[in-house]
């Protein structure tokens, strides 16, 4: 033989991986995680229940103010509220910390 023409054969890191956990590389290549949904829609489910039902809701906002009233509609960016003791509200968003039924 003739120590000149010899060839260096590098297995990759993927067979060594495979060769290694034999069980696990079968999974991963039939079964790859999922990438979670971005929006999962809860929020807009919520939305229609209390909107179909018509549940009096109580909407606190950021700076503390309580908001009484009915869910209307609403969009990606703000809901309008019907109130019986004040004026239909415009509420964005990003103003309310949080809300609950009444």
């Amino acid at each position: 033989m003739e120590p000149g023409n010899r060839k260096l054969i590098r297995p990759s890191l993927n067979e060594l991986k495979e060769q290694m956990n034999p069980k696990r590389s079968s999974q991963s290549a039939t079964q790859k995680k999922s990438v979670p949904p971005e929006q999962t829609n809860a929020e807009n489910f919520y939305y229609v229940k209390q909107m179909q039902s018509k549940t009096p809701m109580v909407i606190v906002l950021k700076d503390g103010e309580l908001l009484h009233g009915v869910i209307e509609w609403y969009d990606r960016t703000c809901i309008k509220v019907n109130r019986e003791e004040g004026p239909n509200l415009l509420i964005y968003k990003r103003n309310i910390k949080y809300l609950y039924k009444a």
